[in-house]
């Protein structure tokens, strides 16, 4: 019979087993943002209805999301539980061990943007005497499940013909989904040729969220 280490260290590996796949770390990303529909998870991830659907079957029997039916629809949130602390973990072990990922991150996001970001300890400063415009670049229906306090919501899209309501002369900080989002990088670059102090927080809702910081909800 198996020691109580062994069957340990088996209910270890096929938690990591339920995690290796691609789709379903993207899925996740996507999840923690907040409560949202099969379908539109689907959407997001460019994946088919029944391959979504999949995946989120494993990561719902592994506790990474939860589910519940209204209606005719199923709607999945990110699990209880550490998770977004596993996923950090995972991606810093990345950075460190595998020159692939430095590669990626150099030669991707570094080139979008090589200032420190903000942390979340300095942005709390800046909120509270007022000198920052906080931008949060995801989409509106995301941004409606929950955002940063006080944030402007102008999606990544939406951005370049909607620059009019950006104040010029003040420092802006701009958020999106976690640190590899690609829309705040992007959005800095942008805005940065066009003239805007901007940079970016050091990562996104979810992890804002998860530290216990307060949070809106657009009703």
């Amino acid at each position: 019979m198996a020691s109580a280490k062994n069957r340990l260290f088996e209910q270890f590996a096929d938690l990591a087993r339920v995690l290796g796949h691609a789709h379903r770390l993207e899925l996740l990303e996507h999840a923690s943002q907040g409560e949202r529909s099969v379908e539109r998870l689907a959407q997001l991830t460019g994946l088919s209805l029944a391959n979504a659907s999949q995946h989120l079957q494993h990561l719902r029997r592994g506790g990474f999301v939860q589910s519940r039916r209204v209606g005719n629809r199923v709607l999945y949130r990110l699990g209880d539980g550490p998770i977004l602390e596993l996923l950090s973990a995972l991606r810093c072990y990345a950075e460190h061990s595998q020159s692939e990922v430095r590669e990626i991150v150099t030669d991707y996001f570094d080139r979008l943007d090589r200032l420190e970001p903000v942390s979340r300890e300095e942005l709390l400063n800046r909120l509270e005497d007022g000198s920052i415009t906080l931008l949060d670049v995801r989409p509106e229906d995301e941004f409606a499940l929950g955002h940063l306090p006080g944030a402007l919501n102008l999606p990544f899209d939406e951005l370049e013909r909607r620059l009019s309501e950006l104040p010029p002369n003040q420092e802006i900080v701009a958020y999106c989904r976690g640190p590899y989002c690609v829309l705040s990088f992007e959005a800095v670059a942008l805005l940065r040729t066009k003239g805007y102090r901007i940079r970016r927080l050091e990562d996104g809702f979810p992890e804002w969220k998860a530290a216990g910081l307060q949070v809106d909800v657009t009703a």
